[in-house]
């Protein structure tokens, strides 16, 4: 069975809408893109470069994979092997790409069906409603969240109405220069409750 892990930058208010550059994503008038750009420095280039050597197929929602077509084929010597790796879209839109290797999905059953495959892990990069259903449903194995430290106050989030309750365990850990907390949760189980010093 694969796992479906979430990668995403956000803001400490849980935002993770366009953090790369102005023009990504202002739907919502949204007017702070390109917010993780000032925090962007070494640990975190080669962090996300490590992420990026181990093998894996891409998970995307149709934004998103819209946005990556448009500039990976040829930019493939900032990101090594993302044009040969497989992209499996979500998307009721669109049926076929010039980008190799992608494949079209129709339903949260199809996504359902992959991840029961035997097959590489499926990183979801961006993508904010895929993500949201694949929470809502249960779906994510993991998260790797760059934590930024601003509040924006406004934008699409992460966590968001309809987020199940679940437990997550702290697999690893690192904070940058500048202030960026790198964090890699594993799912584990239910919400547990007690008191405090009981």
């Amino acid at each position: 069975m694969r796992k479906i892990i979430v990668s995403s930058f956000i803001t400490l208010d849980g935002v993770m809408q366009a953090p790369g550059g102005p023009e990504e994503d202002t739907s919502g008038v949204f007017k702070y893109g390109g917010w993780s750009a000032p925090y962007f420095d070494e640990v975190v280039d080669k962090v996300l470069e490590e992420q990026q050597k181990k093998p894996f197929d891409l998970l995307l929602g149709r934004k998103t994979f819209e946005a990556f077509a448009a500039f990976w084929p040829e930019h493939e010597d900032i990101w090594p092997g993302i044009n040969d790796m497989t992209k499996y879209v979500l998307s009721n839109t669109i049926e076929k790409s010039d980008w190799k290797n992608s494949v079209f999905l129709k339903s949260l059953e199809d996504i359902e069906k992959l991840k029961k495959t035997n097959g590489l892990d499926l990183h979801v990069n961006g993508s904010g409603q895929l993500v949201q259903l694949l929470l809502k449903h249960d779906l994510v194995d993991e998260l790797w969240l760059l934590i930024h430290p601003l509040t924006l106050g406004t934008g699409k989030k992460l966590f968001r109405e309809g987020t199940i309750p679940a437990a997550l365990t702290l697999k690893e850990t690192l904070a940058t220069p500048t202030g960026v907390i790198i964090a890699n949760y594993i799912r584990a189980g239910e919400v547990k409750t007690g008191t405090m010093g009981g």
